[in-house]
């Protein structure tokens, strides 16, 4: 007989069932890509979220509530701002973690909570890589170091040296234990190897009224507080963390120049979103944030704020935030620092 009459075996190849099976994949990837293309199209559909995890009137508050404008301008939905402060911005941090990755939660956050805490706090809630994507880089802000008016120091090696013919006689202010305040003078300290003493603060705003008291020497400002008191003549800057110099602050010196090569921390502000976010969302978003941070006025007012304006694809950002936080654990275990 030309044809078998046996039934056929499981198992046994079937060009039928194999076109079959093609047709479902492909059928499959159809529906897959469709959707992608569907959430990308309609996103968003309803008011964004994105959480400042300080309280309200400080930089990132004052930064946070520009860029929600002007996002919500663009994506056409209003982006709200949600102030959840506490434990160096970690408490908002871990509520963003949590929430649900639609693309509909972000949060501005950088050096204290994707940075610094990941090795200061050894029960952190979060983690800060694998619980949050990233979105795009908002821009950066060094600190300066500033001394009071009534100090004799006029630069930082007249600092040092005096620092070093009186060891545990300088001291220093921070904004709290493990706070970027903190870490600058830490690094300072180790760089310069001079042994100053650590007087800690809950706050950047106790932490300058006494060093204009004259009760502590030196202070790691951030340069949004710091620049109208210099201003004033009330401190004086003796130099900026940054590797450049600032166009708000020309004539400070970076502490590179002031005798102290390769040192450099900058505060650094960034957009995340929960993990598991579509991709299409975080392209969407990318594209939104990045817009903004390149308006002129933005720019203007940020630089007024002065916050550098930079930005970053996702996975740029991605990478440079594991590069920070490996720069801080070094640190955080070099000077031996634990939270309060």
């Amino acid at each position: 007989m030309p044809y078998s009459t046996q039934p056929r075996r499981a198992g046994r190849f079937s060009p039928s069932r194999s076109r079959k099976g093609v047709q479902r994949l492909l059928v499959g990837a159809f529906f897959a890509c469709t959707a992608s293309l569907a959430i990308a199209s309609t996103y968003p559909e309803r008011p964004i979220r994105m959480m400042i995890p300080f309280p309200p009137g400080g930089p990132n508050d004052v930064l946070g509530r520009l860029l929600a404008t002007e996002m919500g301008n663009d994506l056409g939905k209003p982006v709200v701002i949600e102030n959840k402060g506490g434990a160096g911005g970690t408490i908002g941090a871990d509520m963003v973690a949590k929430s649900a990755p639609d693309g509909y939660t972000l949060i501005l956050g950088g050096t204290a909570s994707f940075g610094i805490a990941p090795s200061l706090y050894s029960k952190l809630p979060y983690d800060a890589e694998k619980d949050f994507d990233a979105v795009g880089m908002v821009g950066t802000s060094p600190s300066l170091l500033v001394v009071g008016a009534r100090q004799p120091y006029r630069s930082v090696q007249e600092l040092i040296a005096h620092a070093k013919a009186s060891p545990g006689k300088v001291n220093f202010a921070s904004a709290g234990v493990g706070t970027p305040t903190h870490l600058a003078a830490e690094l300072f300290k180790s760089m310069a190897g001079v042994d100053i003493v650590h007087v800690p603060y809950r706050g950047g705003g106790p932490a300058l009224n006494d060093l204009l008291a004259g009760q502590v020497e030196m202070y790691f400002s951030g340069i949004v507080a710091a620049v109208p008191l210099v201003k004033q003549g009330a401190l004086r800057a003796l130099a900026i963390t940054s590797e450049t110099r600032s166009e708000q602050m020309p004539d400070v010196p970076t502490m590179a120049e002031s005798g102290l090569p390769g040192y450099a921390i900058e505060n650094w502000f960034a957009i995340f979103a929960p993990a598991g976010t579509p991709k299409d969302v975080i392209d969407r978003l990318n594209e939104s944030l990045t817009k903004v941070v390149q308006m002129p006025a933005v720019k203007r007012k940020m630089l007024e704020l002065n916050v550098d304006p930079r930005t970053s694809t996702p996975e740029e950002l991605a990478t440079y935030r594991a590069k920070e936080i490996k720069k801080w654990a070094a640190l955080v275990k070099q000077a031996g620092i634990t939270p309060e």
